[in-house]
């Protein structure tokens, strides 16, 4: 018998074969609709009837809305959860805490990832901090996810962007509002506080909340503990706005964001400080020069400082200390104009980053002399760009194109850095300038309620500060240390895209599929000539371009109404990546699937959902990988509001891995195993 917390339950479900495929079978014939990642119409103008459908859109709903959103998530999950329930993210998970996203099966140096618009970069050469890390769902409204060239308006990036939006009362009369927020979770003892207090008029608000996670280390669905799976986060958010006019505001932000003690089991070492301040003052001003109008001009900066340990690991050849600090200064203004048949969104933006990592070992015989070296040499980046976009309206259809030009500069600031460097490139220059380009295409038209879309697009991009001028980091995953090279070519990527979308009555399915021909891909490959530094490691790898790599995304979705209250949905996907050789590329995804039924009342909801994959067969041992096993997981979760005079109680309950199924995903580094059955409870009171 199997008790109900951590190493619980009366029934076990492990998956077999038989019930994998009758679940694949049913997931191929669902659907996957607005949930939380729903497609947002704009209209073009007042007069025009066809909707543009912008990237996906993860909502993020907090104690105010309705039930209908809340009910598609707890409302405390991390920001990671939320991501990963989206159509289009997938995550790299190396703990319990702090996941990498990625898009098209790409990470993050082959992104652009925002926070309000703004720019940002982790300050960890192991990518144990990424953008998302440092915010929490208690600051956002929702997250704008783009595909491609469709988040060349957030930056220069081949697999796509993701910008994740602060919430902001606005100028509504509402006066003060404060909410008090709980959680609970069995499976990692996982404790949530949160509280926030706002205030808003016609001509002033001010946002603030705070929230504070801790969390054990969590057990996996074999009752084994994932030892150093532990993290404690803290998060305070204030966001304010002054309207001076009609049509003139200014607006503020201000995020810190803190974690200490998180552990990376997959790793070996863990984080005993992330620290992150966040910062931003906006103008905006509903009309502007001649025709131009919603024309906002953002000033920001952002230091984020984390360090690496191995202090709590008993047994290490050797310690170390991996610090590393990233500092970011950057603008943008952007603002619409409509002539005739087109509408404009000009945008010109600009960024300055200083990334300074470096490591210090010290030998466990004390009469041995430590070493040092730094692993980032102190790489000043300076980018700026502009992008333009025009949308022409015909009578059934819409054409979009856009294009964006961006200049990057490089400076490695440190001396020491660039010597070590220079044992490889005797020839490096100490500054280098590269130009960036991105041009798309997009033509949407519509006939009878179907929707058929198709696209091309080209974009480049730098390499990034490890891929260009790491020294030495070690990559657990394929057990070999990797260095940079500064003479790397931008890595480009022509990508074709097509989707269709079918109405039906009380509902729409949809088929998509995209394509990436990536030039000068880049990647580690082996230097049989070259030395490791950390003990026990296979190897070095040298970033490369590769002469190619084709990437291909494919997913069928859509979503049934099945009666006013009673929703089904449901999505499948299969991905490919190889390069020249046909060798598979690393974590690409195997084909996946999932489906929920959601009943929602205006104050009680309860879902029903599924999520699984087959097993994974394209995969590539040099990279570290191997094959990881199909899987299904349900999950459940029931919530109810209640109301107090006028304050509002919102309660709800869930069981996540209904059936402790152990398992490993193709993203889980190193495979480490998924927490197993997980109870939370939430509370969220409300006073009006």
């Amino acid at each position: 018998m199997y008790y109900f917390f951590k190493r619980p339950v009366f029934w076990v479900f492990k998956g077999p074969k038989t019930i994998n495929m009758a679940l694949l079978a049913l997931c191929c014939l669902s659907f996957h609709g607005k949930g939380i990642g729903q497609e947002v119409p704009v209209p073009l103008d007042q007069d025009s009837i066809l909707p543009i459908n912008l990237a996906e859109v993860i909502v993020i709903a907090p104690i105010y809305k309705d039930m209908e959103h809340r009910s598609y998530q707890k409302p405390l999950a991390t920001l990671d959860g939320y991501l990963e329930s989206s159509q289009k993210v997938s995550m790299i998970k190396r703990g319990a805490y702090a996941w990498e996203p990625m898009i098209n099966d790409m990470a993050s140096e082959r992104l652009s990832v925002t926070i309000d618009g703004m720019r940002i970069f982790g300050a960890c050469t192991d990518r144990m901090d990424p953008v998302t890390s440092y915010v929490d769902v208690s600051n956002l409204s929702n997250v704008h996810v783009a595909s491609g060239q469709q988040g060349a308006k957030m930056g220069n990036a081949i697999g796509g962007a993701l910008d994740m939006r602060l919430e902001k009362s606005g100028f509504v009369q509402t006066d003060w509002k404060s909410a008090v927020e709980t959680g609970f979770e069995s499976n990692n003892n996982a404790r949530i506080y949160g509280y926030e207090l706002n205030y808003a008029s016609d001509s002033f608000y001010v946002d603030s909340d705070i929230i504070y996670r801790d969390a054990d280390n969590y057990i996996s669905g074999d009752g084994e503990e994932v030892a150093y799976s532990q993290f404690t986060k803290y998060n305070v958010s204030l966001n304010t706005g002054v309207k001076f006019s009609e049509s003139q505001k200014l607006l503020a932000s201000f995020i810190f964001d803190e974690a200490k003690d998180v552990g990376y089991p997959a790793l070996p070492m863990d984080v005993s400080l992330a620290r992150a301040f966040i910062g931003s003052l906006s103008w905006v001003q509903d009309t502007f020069l001649g025709d131009l109008y919603e024309w906002e001009t953002k000033i920001y900066a952002n230091s984020i400082t984390h360090i690496m340990d191995d202090s709590q690991r008993p047994d290490v050849p050797i310690r170390m200390d991996m610090p590393g600090w990233s500092d970011t200064y950057g603008f943008y203004s952007q603002a619409r104009l409509q002539s005739g048949g087109h509408k404009w969104l000009f945008k010109w933006d600009g960024f300055y980053n200083k990334s300074l990592a470096e490591m210090t070992m010290y030998p466990n015989n004390p009469n041995e002399a430590s070493m040092f070296m730094l692993t980032w040499p102190d790489v000043r980046t300076l980018n700026t760009g502009l992008f333009a976009e025009n949308t022409m309206a015909f009578e059934n259809s819409v054409l979009i194109i856009a294009g964006r030009i961006s200049a990057q500069g490089t400076n490695v600031a440190n001396e020491f850095g660039r010597n070590s460097l220079r044992i490889f490139y005797h020839s490096m220059e100490q500054t280098q300038a590269r130009f960036l380009k991105s041009l798309s295409t997009e033509y949407r038209y519509t006939f009878k309620n179907v929707e058929l879309v198709n696209g091309v697009s080209y974009g480049d991009r730098a390499p990034s500060v490890s891929e260009a001028f790491g020294f030495y980091l070690f990559n657990s995953f394929d057990n070999h240390d990797y260095i940079g090279d500064p003479n790397l070519k931008n890595e480009g990527a022509l990508e074709l895209k097509s989707k269709i979308s079918l109405p039906f009555k009380n509902g729409k399915i949809g088929a998509e599929g995209n394509f990436f021909h990536t030039q000068n891909y880049i990647l580690g490959e082996i230097d049989p000539t070259l030395s490791t530094m950390t003990i026990g490691a296979d190897g070095v790898k040298i970033y490369r371009n590769l002469e190619y790599a084709n990437l291909f995304n494919v997913s069928i979705n859509g979503v049934w109404d099945m009666s006013k209250n009673l929703k089904y949905n449901g999505l499948v996907s299969y991905h490919r990546g190889v390069d020249q050789d046909s060798r598979n590329l690393p974590f690409i995804s195997p084909l996946t699937y999932s489906t929920s039924f959601r009943y929602s009342l205006p104050k009680f909801s309860a879902s029903l959902s599924l999520r699984g994959a087959a097993d994974q067969v394209n995969f590539n041992s040099e990279f570290g990988e191997d094959s990881t096993s199909a899987y299904n997981v349900v999950s459940l979760s029931v919530a109810k509001t209640f109301f107090i005079s006028d304050d509002r109680l919102d309660a709800q309950v869930g069981v996540e891995n209904l059936f402790d199924t152990y398992y490993s995903t193709y993203t889980d580094w190193n495979n480490i195993p998924r927490m197993g059955r997980n109870i939370y409870l939430t509370l969220s009171y409300a006073i009006n």
